[in-house]
């Protein structure tokens, strides 16, 4: 991950706006070598995983009424030696070679993510810094732990802005407006540059929403919600492997990262019409003594998670799933359940040596 540094021009529009200009070619320099790696999946598929998964599915699907398009999951399973969590012992040429297994049921549907999305938005805001694209400032500090350990939607807004150099507001007019929907795609043209397979369709441009989106940023979405932000489930544990592996940006970035996205139980249920992005998520359905890292996404529409984990004897696991349908996004207990059932067969599966 290595986008090339901002110039920035500052350039007056009508009623007082000033818009950023950014040239930005951004080229994944870091790699050179692995490019023909890097347009595989990051995992090897597993023909008895996959037979795992499937069934856990048939059973979550059958318990719950979930139809077969409603849910989308991948499943990765770490082998020793680990590659993950290691302070930054791995380069990270060495890290991509070593693939670990999985397994995935319609891990490339591109689904409204909600608040995953919030994952790229940070890794983004860690390469900027490390490039000295954005300055380092205790507000922006606090804008991204409250945007991956609350959720917050206001947080996110202030760094999406620091991203794109654009600010949401009234409709502009078509030259102003083409120029700020070019900066609003800077983040998608970085992940872009990076050529991970996994990204091929994802769209990663609007900000989170409680209301919806006004002016500029409601017609950047479209009339019908086109340009809405999409992600797959490999996608996501793709870019969440890249952290636990120390190589997001930098082994040091990559731990700061992982820090925010560490999750306790919570003593109590959350407040009605609140979440704490544990109970009736992916993590309330692990082992006691797990050692959790996520980040959680709901609407009235979807109930998302993607963790990372490392179970009591310390064996780590990656697990994204997404679900979707108005009768099943405020149901506290579809994800726990898979959560659960997939952990419970862990341990019948094998390690590779």
């Amino acid at each position: 991950m290595n986008p090339e540094p901002y110039t920035w021009n500052l350039l007056p529009y009508p009623l007082g706006y000033v818009v950023l200009i950014v040239k930005d070619d951004l080229i994944n320099e870091r790699l050179p070598k692995t490019q023909a790696l890097a347009m595989t999946l990051f995992f090897t598929l597993d023909s008895t995983l996959q037979t795992v998964l499937d069934q856990v599915l048939e059973q979550v699907r059958a318990e719950f009424t979930l139809t077969p398009t409603q849910i989308a999951v991948t499943w990765v399973v770490y082998d020793p030696p680990y590659i993950t969590n290691t302070g930054g012992a791995l380069s990270a040429t060495d890290f991509w070679q070593r693939q670990p297994r999985g397994a995935s049921y319609r891990g490339v549907e591109q689904i409204y993510p909600a608040s995953v999305v919030k994952l790229f938005y940070l890794v983004a805001a860690h390469e900027w810094l490390e490039q000295g694209m954005i300055p380092p400032s205790a507000e922006l500090d606090r804008a991204l732990k409250d945007m991956i350990v609350v959720s917050s939607n206001d947080a996110t807004s202030l760094v999406i802005d620091m991203l794109s150099g654009t600010t949401s507001g009234p409709e502009l007019p078509l030259g102003p407006y083409e120029t700020w929907c070019y900066q609003r795609n800077i983040v998608n043209r970085f992940f872009q540059s990076l050529q991970w397979p996994e990204l091929i369709g994802v769209n990663l441009n609007q900000k989170p929403w409680g209301d919806g989106p006004y002016g500029r940023e409601r017609a950047f979405v479209g009339e019908h919600y086109e340009n809405r932000n999409r992600l797959s489930t490999n996608a996501v544990a793709r870019l969440i492997h890249s952290i636990a592996g120390g190589v997001a940006v930098s082994a040091a970035r990559s731990q700061t990262m992982l820090n925010l996205m560490q999750r306790s139980l919570p003593s109590g249920l959350p407040e009605p019409g609140e979440e704490d992005q544990v109970t009736g998520f992916l993590g309330a359905g692990l082992p006691p003594g797990t050692v959790l890292y996520s980040k959680a996404g709901y609407t009235s529409r979807v109930r998302h998670d993607a963790i990372y984990f490392e179970l009591p004897n310390g064996r780590p696991g990656l697990l994204v799933a997404f679900t979707e349908g108005r009768e099943h996004s405020q149901n506290r207990d579809i994800l726990p359940r898979l959560a659960s059932l997939v952990t419970q067969t862990i341990a019948s599966v094998e390690p590779l040596t």
